[in-house]
């Protein structure tokens, strides 16, 4: 249908031949000619060079010479066609909005305003999938008490939880604390440390911790010793909460590099976590960092100490993520043995959210729990190879952890949910989006 439009366009604009102008004549001034002479009289003869197209006879010469004027014509009529087919479908649109209300005209202005600037459409990408925050959000828990009949259900197990359970655990822990702060204190000051006694009730009583939570845990692989004496070897682990911790070393003593806390947390990392030469550090103090590395150093170079344990996250991910690793543990120039803890959230979501609770908090819950399931897969140890960097190195066995645990990998620094960006580099950011906007006006 284009191209009729477009040759019957050319034949008003080229000059017209007698056999044209007769047959146009013929055919728009009278429907039916009514002489004789005229009805019995035969048509001129045809040239070669003719054709007819439409009911028009055209002269093929003339239309080859024009045939790139057509192509083009085609071609502007052809996107003419488009643009009013999507004017159509706009206005077809508008309408069935203005019908059905305002919740479809809002879904066709959402892409236009998304395609109108690349900087509102990559903070719009960034609202959607962000991949930081969901490292650090707590599992929602889903209702199921919905109905009658599971509403009893519910009420009497929240009943047995937290009247039953939770008072029993909680006496049994306390009875824990106070036997191990007097054998503690007696094998401190009244037996040789060589002898191991405060290794052992520091294993103790992590499992006694174990207890109270009625923990379910799986070990997968070769253990680490009992006897401790595997120094020269780094144990590496996703973080999800300071019970992991307690998880591990139910089974086998370590030395932890640990961030200074306060209250009873504190106490217990001044005594007892000091004796077993844990390390301590604070994050916002740069000097502490280099006296980190360097009894790091010392630690792992000494055979008779516990084996170390690092948690390169450097914070506590909600055991769906694993964000980036320190090298810290990479640089040491030791076997690196990667360990991968997963939590099944069937009971309980075992993160600890620190900026929202205490850990103390954070145990009232896991005792007022069900139970607290997990599996720890210890692999093999792994070597920096000669090709890669620390970097990579860590990158590698973060991978094996991710894989064994299913977690998934984000390239993020957990550090940064305790920092906020200073003024001047927030300054910074808008005025390079002014200039971005005024650029592009």
């Amino acid at each position: 249908r284009v191209v009729v439009i477009n040759a019957r366009h050319f034949v008003n604009m080229a000059p017209a031949s007698p056999t044209t102008s007769v047959r146009e004549g013929a055919h728009t001034n009278s429907p039916e000619p009514t002489s004789t002479s005229t009805r019995s009289k035969s048509p001129p003869p045809r040239n070669e060079s003719q054709e007819s197209f439409d009911g028009f006879d055209v002269d093929a010469n003339v239309l080859l010479g024009s045939r790139q004027m057509r192509v083009r014509d085609y071609e502007r009529v052809t996107a003419g066609i488009e643009l009013e087919r999507r004017e159509r479908e706009a206005a077809e649109l508008r309408s069935t909005s203005s019908r059905s209300g305002s919740k479809t005209a809002k879904a066709a202005t959402l892409p236009r305003l998304l395609d109108c600037s690349g900087v509102v459409q990559d903070a719009c990408a960034a609202i959607i999938d962000d991949s930081f925050n969901r490292c650090f959000q707590e599992n929602d828990e889903v209702a199921w008490n919905f109905n009658f009949y599971l509403l009893p259900l519910w009420w009497c197990g929240w009943v047995v939880r937290n009247a039953v359970l939770f008072p029993l655990r909680l006496g049994f822990i306390l009875s824990a604390s106070a036997v191990f702060t007097v054998t503690f204190m007696f094998a401190h000051y009244c037996t040789p440390r060589r002898w191991g006694f405060e290794r052992k009730l520091v294993e103790l009583y992590a499992a006694a911790f174990v207890v109270s939570w009625t923990g379910v845990i799986k070990y997968h692989g070769p253990r680490p010793t009992r006897t401790g004496k595997v120094g020269g070897m780094v144990y590496v682990s996703n973080h999800t909460s300071m019970i992991d911790y307690l998880v591990l070393t139910q089974v086998s003593p370590f030395a932890v590099i640990q961030q200074k806390h306060k209250g009873w947390v504190g106490l217990l990392q001044r005594t007892a976590m000091n004796a077993i030469d844990c390390i301590e550090f604070n994050r916002t103090d740069i000097k502490d960092r280099h006296t980190v590395t360097e009894r790091l150093k010392q630690h792992v170079s000494d055979d008779t100490r516990l084996p170390l344990l690092i948690f390169p996250e450097g914070t506590c991910v909600n055991n769906k993520y694993c964000v980036m690793f320190k090298r810290g543990a990479f640089d040491l120039g030791v076997d690196v043995v990667p360990v991968a803890i997963k939590y099944n959230n069937i009971f309980v979501d075992a993160f600890w959210n620190s900026r929202r609770q205490s850990f103390s908090r954070h145990l009232c819950k896991l005792m007022s729990s069900w139970a607290v399931v997990a599996d720890v897969w210890y692999m093999e140890p792994q070597r920096k190879r000669d090709d890669e960097t620390s970097i990579e190195f860590a990158e590698r066995v973060r991978t094996m952890i991710c894989e064994r645990a299913g977690l998934k990998a984000v390239p993020w620094d957990g550090m940064l949910k305790y920092y906020r960006p200073s003024p001047k580099e927030r300054d910074n950011r808008r005025k390079a989006f002014a200039e971005k906007i005024l650029s592009g006006l």
